[in-house]
């Protein structure tokens, strides 16, 4: 499985072993999980239940409690009220990197590849706790630990979708197809025109890679409130689980290189200057301490793919 890493530091090919090999299912348990203070966001109001897709829970402390619309969770921000202390997460997409263009995936097209990686960069982990409601779907709960270790759980209109993902690597041949538990919607991957300032004009093309697994692959930003080993392991693939724990530490990231499936905008025909953009949480579904920086971009010259520049963690394209 780790043909794609041929070329890569021996250092990067054990990180991305230890990330690929792990896949199993976490309870709270298992990772020494204090006890939780259950605070709600979603349909069942203040003091309310989850309803019937998510378990019975008691409310948080007054004032964490908050409403989820189609599109995230409404103000205010638990991340917001001091007197929760919460150390919230925050995820920061790197710049796309790696950039490749494809002509040999899809007969007749052009693809620009490029490298993805989620970064974890809050004062707490980006953590989600995981309830079946369906076949192929399971309801997700956040949870935000306060300075006392303790976790605060938030309803969310995230989900996670078992998803299909085939075998085949870019360069590198078929090393197995499987399918995993993943976090949808958890980035998007868009092209824009950009101005001769570089500024973004129009959403041009958008890339099918959406759903994603949260996991502590490699050890991005270390520091003293980043765990030295792995705490949240790789993508689930038991189809039958009822539930599961997955997400990111503290100065880690869940990086995806080029040569995966689906990491490509197709760019047929098109020449001049863009804006290839990723975008963490592009639905803003998740709680975080900022939103404001979760989307980074590369500027490509096209149709040769040479590289003039990028951007990080800004609010906008």
């Amino acid at each position: 499985m780790q043909a794609w890493l041929h070329g890569a530091s021996p250092g990067a090919r054990a990180r991305f072993a230890i990330g690929a090999a792990v896949v199993v299912s976490i309870s709270a348990a298992s990772v020494g999980l204090p006890t939780a203070i259950f605070a709600q966001v979603g349909p069942g109001g203040p003091g309310g239940s989850a309803g019937p897709s998510g378990p019975s829970m008691t409310t948080g402390p007054t004032g964490s409690t908050g409403s989820t619309g189609p599109t995230g969770p409404t103000s205010p921000s638990p991340c917001a009220m001091k007197q929760l202390h919460l150390r919230c997460p925050d995820l920061i997409m790197s710049a796309p990197s790696e950039l490749h263009v494809d002509s040999s995936t899809i007969p007749g097209h052009v693809l620009l590849r490029a490298t993805s990686s989620v970064n974890s960069r809050g004062s707490g982990p980006l953590e989600l706790r995981t309830h079946r409601t369906g076949p192929h779907t399971m309801v997700i709960y956040q949870a935000i630990y306060d300075a006392s270790r303790r976790p605060h759980l938030y309803r969310t209109a995230a989900k996670l979708v078992f998803k299909y993902v085939p075998g085949e690597r870019y360069e590198y041949g078929n090393v197995g197809a499987s399918s995993y538990w993943k976090l949808e919607h958890a980035a998007a991957f868009e092209l824009w025109t950009i101005d001769t300032h570089d500024r973004a004009v129009r959403l041009l093309r958008t890339g099918p890679k959406v759903d994603y697994c949260l996991r502590d692959l490699i050890r991005t930003r270390p520091s003293s409130s980043s765990p030295s080993s792995p705490v949240y392991p790789g993508c689930n693939q038991e189809s039958n689980i009822q539930s599961d724990v997955l997400g990111t530490s503290v100065g880690w990231s869940d990086v995806y290189p080029y040569a995966y499936p689906e990491q490509w905008i197709d760019v047929t025909g098109l020449r001049g200057r863009f804006a290839y953009v990723q975008i963490a949480d592009p639905d803003h579904l998740l709680i975080e301490s900022n939103d404001q920086n979760n989307v980074s971009e590369t500027y490509v010259s096209l149709p040769s793919g040479r590289v003039l520049g990028h951007r990080v963690g800004v609010a906008t394209p």
